[in-house]
């Protein structure tokens, strides 16, 4: 419980929402979830280890336009289907990331070793 009234607590000091209840957004422990829409909405997809190499880009085949990052992980996600470096990119830290507005199209995504 307190581990929630930190993690809300920092989003609200970072301008970032966290949903009214975690039962709101279906992404589990060890999930990477990622939504078409913004606010936890429309189709979502799922990656978890076991379906992702650690170091590797993998598109997620579709626009992102929020995420929820449950991986015991970072994740960096990239504008770029292919991950360049040249669009935008930036990495979330795992264990209860909740970005329900990304600040750009996510197209990609790249897991990192602890």
């Amino acid at each position: 419980m307190a581990f929630r009234i930190v993690i809300a607590v920092l989003l609200a000091c970072f301008g970032l929402a966290l949903p009214a209840s975690a039962a709101q957004v279906p992404c589990e422990r060890g999930e990477l979830c990622l939504w078409a829409g913004s606010s936890f909405r429309g189709e979502v997809g799922k990656f978890g280890l076991g379906t992702v190499t650690e170091g590797e880009c993998v598109p997620v085949g579709r626009d992102t336009r929020s995420f929820v990052n449950w991986l015991r992980r970072d994740v960096t996600v990239y504008e770029s289907p292919d991950c360049a470096t040249e669009a935008d990119f930036t990495t979330y830290p795992g264990l209860g990331t909740y970005v329900p507005e990304s600040p750009f199209v996510v197209r990609a995504i790249q897991v990192w070793s602890p």
